[in-house]
């Protein structure tokens, strides 16, 4: 699993060269998101009324609920605690990376978008039932299939909220990778978002598994670097975000 490795040798240089892949590195394609400005935070689409709405006027929402056999019963609470966590630790992570990104990898990055993105990329587990979410055990094929569901489900939610077609795919492509599919290419800003919401869900308790310390996360991270599914440069930022946030930590204490 990884967990011996130690990321803060990184950072002095003394780490072992990471291993990658025949493709040697992970390429971050050639989209780049526009800046945009909203007025209003995206914290007000965690309204059931909004949710509600919106599965009434979206017809393919309804017909995925349907082939599905999904309740329409609305998981708030859930919503509520992963906005208030989850999504809110991975937004703060995503600004943690950006900011000790070299030059040239930051003018590649739509902050805000990220930043959005991170907030909603679980939306769509409002539709979740609780007890495949939340289930102490592994998850049945089927299970499964309906978890994977839930990046489709917050990309029908909200793709008629206005939110911008940046956000939209980071919602609805946060857990593709090269694993998955080797001729997927995911911008920067996606990378960023997957690799914060692995070290999120890493380093939480959740019900089905105990969190792992930062040390433990980075070590797991690792390995999918030496598969060439995490860009050595994003991974480097990361440990560096931790790291300083760890730091600034101990100093307040």
């Amino acid at each position: 699993m990884g967990i011996n490795f130690n990321p803060w040798r990184l950072l002095t240089g003394s780490a072992t060269p990471v291993k990658l892949n025949n493709n040697y590195s992970v390429p971050f394609g050639n989209k780049t998101g526009n800046d945009s400005f909203q007025n209003n935070s995206v914290e007000r689409f965690f309204d059931e009324k909004y949710i509600m709405m919106s599965i009434v006027q979206n017809r393919e929402l309804k017909e995925i609920i349907s082939k599905n056999k999904l309740p329409i019963r609305l998981n708030m609470n859930e919503l509520l605690d992963l906005k208030q966590g989850h999504c809110r630790d991975s937004a703060e992570i995503c600004a943690k990376i950006y900011k000790v990104l070299p030059p040239a990898l930051k003018s590649q990055v739509n902050l805000k978008d990220l930043k959005d993105g991170a907030m909603l990329h679980d939306f769509g587990k409002v539709l979740i039932p609780p007890e495949i979410l939340n289930k102490n055990g592994k998850l049945t094929d089927e299970e499964f299939k309906i978890m994977h569901l839930h990046s489709e489900l917050g990309y029908q939610l909200l793709k008629n909220s206005g939110v911008n077609d940046e956000v939209l795919a980071l919602i609805r492509h946060h857990h593709d990778n090269l694993e998955d599919n080797k001729r997927f290419v995911p911008d920067i800003n996606l990378q960023i978002l997957n690799l914060a919401d692995k070290y999120s869900a890493l380093t939480e308790n959740r019900v089905y598994k105990d969190a792992l310390t930062p040390k433990q996360a980075l070590g797991i991270i690792y390995n999918e670097v030496q598969k060439g599914n995490v860009h050595p440069m994003l991974y480097f930022s990361l440990v560096q975000a931790i790291k300083s946030s760890s730091v600034q930590t101990v100093a307040k204490v």
